[in-house]
C-alpha cells in the first residue's frame, strides 16, 4: 500500500517555519557584525547553517511538490554559495535582499500550507536580484568546472543511508533542477530474498545530467547530506545525446493537494513525556490500592483507605503540574520576532536603536504566548515611533545618538512580569491633556495626576500622533493592547519620566487552566475571586463608611480612600446582609486601582479548572470565566477589572473634584477618563 506523503506535511511547514525564524536572527546577527566591525566576510558557522536551512526547505518542498517553493528556495541557495564564495559581500544591501527572501519563503511557505494568495511580483522581483550575481559566476566558470554538456555521476550510498532519515529519491529530483537526468540503477549488491534487510541500502545509481552551465559545486551541493556516507564520483560527459524525451521534470505546482492541518501542536522534551509517564504509572497503582480496599471495605480498613485517598490528591497534583509544565514554552518565542521588527522600523524612521532583550526563558503558558505576541510588538512599535527621538534629537538633549530598547521578562508572585522600556522623550503630559480636552474627556480647567494621564492613553480612539501613518495615528493601539492582556487575567501598568523615558510593564498568568481562588457567598450563590487580585479582607463599621453627593459609597483603609462596591446590587441578587458590618469587605486591586468588595460570607480558598463560557453562552461583563465546584454544581469566576467598569458609581481617583481629599499622597484610581468632569 502506497504511503501518502502529505501526512508529513504539517511537520514540515513547523520545522521550515521554526529554521526561518533561526535564519532571520543569523542574519540580522551578520548584519550586526558586518557594522560594528567591519566583517568584509560572515562567520562561517552562521552562514553554513543559514544554508542548512534553506537546502531542508528546497529538499523538503521538492519531496512534496512545492514547485514555487522549492525553485525560490534554489535561487536563495545559489545566493548564499555566493556568499560563502566571496562573490557577494555581506553588506547592509545583501543583508536586506536576504530578509526579504525570508519573508518570501514565509508567504510561499503560508501559499502551500492554506493554499493563501501568493505575492507573485514580490517573490518575482527579490527572485531577479537573488540571480543578478549568478550571471558574472557563469561567465568565470571554467569549461572544466562547467561543461558543455554535463555531468556523469556515480552515486554509491553506503548501507545506513535510510537509516540516517535520507532519500535518494530526494537527492535525485534535486539533481533534475540543474538539467535533464537519465538515470539507471546499479542492483549489483541486492542480497537474496530470505537475507534482504528492509533498512539496508542496496542498491546504487548511474546518472547521467545534461545542461550547460552547471559548476561541479552545485551538483555536489545535491550530495552534502550524504557525502560523508556515500561514495560519490563526477565526470564531464564529453558528448551530447540528449534524447527528445529528456525534458526536466515538472514543478509540481498544481499536482499537489492541500492538506487539513493537524491543528496547534507543540513540541516536548522526552524528559517531561517520561516524568507524566512516571506519574500516570504512579496513579494506576493507587488506583489498584483503592479499588481493592473499596472491594472488601471493613471499618478497620478506613485508615489505609485515607492513605490511598492522601496518595491519590498527591499524585493529581504531580500530574497537574507536570500537564502545565508540558504547555509551558519559553517567552524567547515572541521575542525571536522583535529584532527584525526593530532594524525595519529604525530604518523607516530614521532612528537608531540598541535593542536589549533578557528573561528569554521565562515561561508561559502556550496560549498566553499566542495571545500576547501582538500586543508585545504593538507596544514596541509604540516605543520606537513615539518613544524614542532621532539622533538629532537626541544630540540637543545631550543624549547618545543610539537610543536604547529594553524588553524583560521575570516571574513574580505566581505572575510573569513583561516589562518594556525606553530612553526616549516619556509622556507629554500636557499635550495628552491638551488631547483630552479637545477629545472632550477633560474639561479645560481640570488638572488630572499623571497616573489619571496614564489612563486617558489607554481611552479607546485616543492618540497624541499630530500625522495618521501606518504605524501609529489612529487610534487603535493602547486600548485593545489593555483589553487583550485583561482577557487573559493580566493588566498593564505604566509609568514615565518626561525626557527619560517610559516603561510598560505586563503582568500574566503563568497558565489560563487552572487558578488559585477564594469563595465567596453572596446570597444563596457562590462565586470565586482570583487570589492574586485580592489584596486583604476586613469588617467595617458603620462610621467608617461615608457616601458622596453623587451617591458612591467609601470607606478610609489606613492613608487610603476606596469606593465600595456591593456586588448583590451589581448583581441583583438578594443579599443574606445589608449592613455593612455584618458582611465582609474583600480589597481588591488590579491596573493599580483598589476598591472593597462587599461579600456576605467567606467560604475558603481553593484551585479551581477554568472553563470558558463564551463558547457555550455569551461574553458576561464582570465575569471571566466559570468552574465546577467539589459537589457538582457551577461557580462563576469574578473579573474584578470588570467590577470596577460595571459599578454604576464609578470607582473615582479620590483627588478628583468632588471628592474627599485623601490623608496619604495622591494615587489614582480612576476608571473612566470621563469621571474627571
Amino acid at each position: 500500500m502506497p504511503i501518502d506523503i502529505r501526512q508529513f506535511h504539517q511537520t514540515f511547514f513547523e520545522e521550515s517555519t521554526e529554521g526561518l525564524a533561526m535564519m532571520e536572527q543569523l542574519l540580522l546577527q551578520m548584519e550586526g557584525a558586518a557594522g560594528s566591525r567591519g566583517m568584509t566576510s560572515p562567520d562561517p558557522e552562521n552562514l553554513n547553517s543559514i544554508f542548512r536551512v534553506v537546502h531542508s526547505i528546497k529538499g523538503g518542498s521538492s519531496t512534496f511538490g512545492f514547485g514555487w517553493l522549492a525553485d525560490f528556495s534554489h535561487l536563495l541557495e545559489t545566493a548564499l554559495d555566493d556568499l560563502r564564495a566571496g562573490r557577494r559581500q555581506p553588506d547592509r544591501e545583501t543583508t536586506d535582499l536576504l530578509l526579504r527572501s525570508v519573508d518570501a519563503l514565509r508567504n510561499l511557505l503560508e501559499g502551500a500550507r492554506t493554499g493563501a494568495a501568493i505575492d507573485k511580483t514580490r517573490i518575482e522581483e527579490i527572485a531577479s536580484a537573488l540571480e543578478v550575481p549568478s550571471v558574472t559566476k557563469a561567465a568565470e566558470a571554467s569549461t572544466a568546472e562547467a561543461p558543455e554538456h554535463g555531468w556523469h555521476v556515480s552515486f554509491q550510498p553506503g548501507p545506513e543511508l535510510f537509516r540516517s532519515g535520507n532519500d535518494p529519491l530526494r537527492i535525485i529530483r534535486e539533481l533534475g533542477a540543474l538539467g535533464t537526468l537519465q538515470v539507471s540503477a546499479d542492483v549489483s549488491r541486492l542480497p537474496r530474498w530470505e537475507a534482504y534487510d528492509p533498512e539496508t541500502c542496496y542498491l546504487g545509481w548511474q546518472i547521467k545530467l545534461s545542461g550547460r552551465d552547471q559548476s561541479r559545486q552545485a551538483v555536489k551541493a545535491a550530495f552534502e547530506w550524504v557525502a560523508d556516507i556515500s561514495e560519490i564520483t563526477l565526470a564531464p560527459m564529453r558528448e551530447a545525446k540528449r534524447s527528445e524525451g529528456d525534458t526536466p521534470p515538472a514543478s509540481g505546482d498544481g499536482d499537489h493537494t492541500l492538506v487539513k492541518a493537524r491543528g496547534p501542536s507543540i513540541r516536548v522534551s522526552t524528559a517531561r513525556v517520561d516524568s507524566l509517564m512516571d506519574i500516570v504509572g504512579e496513579l494506576v497503582i493507587t488506583q489498584t490500592m483503592i479499588s481493592e480496599t473499596v472491594a472488601q471495605f471493613t471499618p478497620a480498613d478506613l485508615p489505609r483507605l485515607l492513605v490511598g485517598l492522601t496518595q491519590l490528591e498527591r499524585n493529581v497534583r504531580q500530574l497537574q503540574e507536570s500537564v502545565i509544565s508540558i504547555r509551558l514554552l519559553p517567552i524567547g518565542f515572541v521575542y525571536s520576532r522583535l529584532p527584525r521588527l526593530i532594524r525595519d522600523l529604525a530604518q523607516r524612521l530614521g532612528k537608531q536603536v540598541d535593542l536589549e532583550l533578557s528573561g528569554e526563558q521565562t515561561e508561559l503558558d502556550k496560549t498566553v504566548i499566542e495571545r500576547i505576541s501582538d500586543p508585545l510588538l504593538h507596544m514596541v512599535r509604540n516605543c520606537l515611533d513615539h518613544g524614542i527621538e532621532t539622533p538629532a534629537e537626541r544630540r540637543r538633549a545631550g543624549k547618545p545618538e543610539t537610543g536604547h530598547l529594553r524588553v524583560h521578562a521575570h516571574q513574580k508572585s505566581g505572575y510573569v512580569h513583561v516589562v518594556v522600556e525606553d530612553d526616549g522623550r516619556g509622556l507629554s503630559y500636557e499635550q495628552i491633556r491638551q488631547r483630552a480636552v479637545q477629545a472632550g474627556l477633560l474639561n479645560a480647567d481640570t488638572r488630572p495626576t499623571p497616573e489619571q494621564m496614564h489612563e486617558l492613553i489607554f481611552y479607546p480612539g485616543f492618540s497624541t500622533a499630530s500625522e495618521v501613518s501606518d504605524i501609529s495615528g489612529r487610534g487603535v493601539g493602547l486600548d485593545v493592547v489593555r483589553e487583550n492582556i485583561r482577557s487573559l487575567g493580566g493588566s498593564v501598568e505604566v509609568s514615565s519620566t518626561p525626557g527619560s523615558g517610559t516603561r510598560f510593564t505586563l503582568r500574566l498568568p503563568l497558565t489560563l487552566a487552572i487558578m488559585d481562588g477564594l469563595s465567596i457567598l453572596i446570597g444563596d450563590q457562590t462565586y470565586l475571586l482570583p487570589l492574586t487580585s485580592i489584596v486583604e479582607s476586613i469588617h467595617l463599621t458603620d462610621d467608617r463608611l461615608s457616601r458622596l453627593p453623587d451617591g458612591q459609597e467609601i470607606f478610609a483603609l489606613r492613608e487610603d480612600y476606596l469606593g465600595l462596591i456591593r456586588l448583590h446590587e451589581l448583581f441583583h441578587i438578594p443579599s443574606r446582609h445589608t449592613d455593612v458590618s455584618q458582611g465582609i469587605v474583600v480589597v481588591v486591586e488590579v491596573d493599580g486601582r483598589r476598591a472593597g468588595l462587599y461579600v456576605d460570607e467567606l467560604l475558603g480558598q481553593q484551585q479551581v479548572v477554568i472553563k470558558n463560557i463564551e463558547s457555550h453562552y455569551q461574553r458576561v461583563d464582570g465575569i471571566s470565566a466559570a468552574t465546577i465546584l467539589g459537589d457538582g454544581t457551577v461557580a462563576l469566576i469574578l473579573d474584578v477589572a470588570g467590577l470596577m467598569r460595571l459599578s454604576p458609581r464609578p470607582v473615582m481617583a479620590p483627588d478628583a473634584p468632588g471628592c474627599v481629599p485623601r490623608r496619604g499622597s495622591p494615587r489614582s484610581t480612576i476608571s473612566d477618563p470621563r469621571a474627571l468632569h
